[in-house]
């Protein structure tokens, strides 16, 4: 499929059709889309919490409530949810995680290549935690790096999916037990099909022009 035709035609579904699953061999391969997304040295500072049946999304739905609550139908509509966490600080035993995963995908020559892989990234995350003071920040945009790729490959995949930022986070965190696993929650994404009273799918896209946005150097 054209990559530029799916962008013209994605959108954020505002409503979907709560009879219709994600066929499970495709959920699947979306995950491991997901999987192998991108991020500054390979740092993956994420973890995601899925929600695949009612129960799962009626967790999720807790944290939609008052000013959020407009997006509770999204997720209990839904086929799929997913609630993207960053990691609040990127611990030793993580850096140590990464690198035995590295080791055993063959990535190292030698030992001294291992340790140079090591002292780099433990290098950068020092800077982002010492020098900067924003090591929460730099880590929780890899997470929307994420997000990126799972919306960019939803559409390719003919899955609508709608990103939402709006929840009540201290539900979630209660809910979840996120405080005891050192997460934040970041984002939540549904996936699923639209509903044929989706206002959002007949309405043209929006984008500002070229000349907006393009400064050509």
């Amino acid at each position: 499929m054209d990559l530029l035709n799916v962008s013209k035609s994605r959108y954020t579904t505002k409503a979907y059709d709560p009879n219709r699953k994600i066929p499970q061999q495709q959920f699947e391969r979306l995950l491991e889309i997901l999987r192998l997304t991108p991020s500054s040295i390979n740092i993956q500072p994420w973890h995601f919490f899925i929600a695949d049946n009612n129960a799962a999304k009626q967790r999720i739905a807790k944290a939609l409530v008052g000013k959020y609550a407009y997006n509770a139908p999204k997720v209990l509509d839904s086929s799929h949810t997913i609630l993207f966490c960053t990691k609040a600080d990127i611990s030793e035993q993580h850096l140590a995680t990464l690198l035995t995963q590295d080791d055993l995908s063959g990535r190292f020559k030698d030992e001294k290549a291992k340790q140079g892989q090591k002292d780099s990234r433990s290098g950068y995350v020092d800077y982002y935690r010492n020098e900067k003071g924003d090591i929460q920040r730099w880590a929780e945009n890899q997470t929307f790096i994420a997000l990126g790729q799972l919306l960019l490959a939803a559409g390719i995949e003919g899955v609508d999916a709608t990103p939402i930022g709006g929840f009540d986070e201290q539900i979630i965190n209660q809910e979840l037990g996120l405080d005891e696993r050192g997460l934040i929650p970041s984002v939540l994404m549904t996936l699923g099909y639209r509903s044929e009273t989706d206002f959002n799918a007949q309405l043209p896209k929006s984008r500002l022009n070229r000349e907006e946005i393009f400064t050509q150097l």
